[in-house]
């Protein structure tokens, strides 16, 4: 099973951006795709953005051109860059491997 940790969230104004980490405990087939998820109390778990291998990404509608999703392999971890933030994007973001997920970390768009 892969372990994961998400890190990287917080308060910010709108307009502010943050980078959240996905830390994964070891390279597997499992990991070979990755992808951000976020939900909020209430709604359904929403997909945000996915990595395929190196470099080949998609992106939900919502996020194009303000978030970024890229990873490094030597590290582990998968990044999600998040620009331009707005308080529709405030959600509890996670990432899965496998059948596992991590315990996601919190981000707050507030004025």
């Amino acid at each position: 099973q892969v372990q994961l940790a998400e890190s990287g969230g917080g308060l910010v104004q709108p307009g502010g951006s943050l980078r959240l980490s996905c830390a994964h405990s070891k390279r597997s087939f499992e990991t070979v795709i990755m992808a951000w998820y976020r939900q909020v109390p209430g709604k359904q778990r929403e997909f945000v953005a996915r990595i395929i291998g190196e470099n080949r990404t998609i992106y939900v509608d919502d996020v194009k051109d303000r978030f970024s999703i890229s990873r490094d392999e030597a590290k582990n971890t998968v990044y999600l860059q998040m620009n331009n933030l707005q308080p529709d994007d405030t959600a509890v973001s996670s990432c899965p491997a496998g059948n596992s997920w991590g315990r996601g970390t919190q981000v707050t768009v507030s004025s």
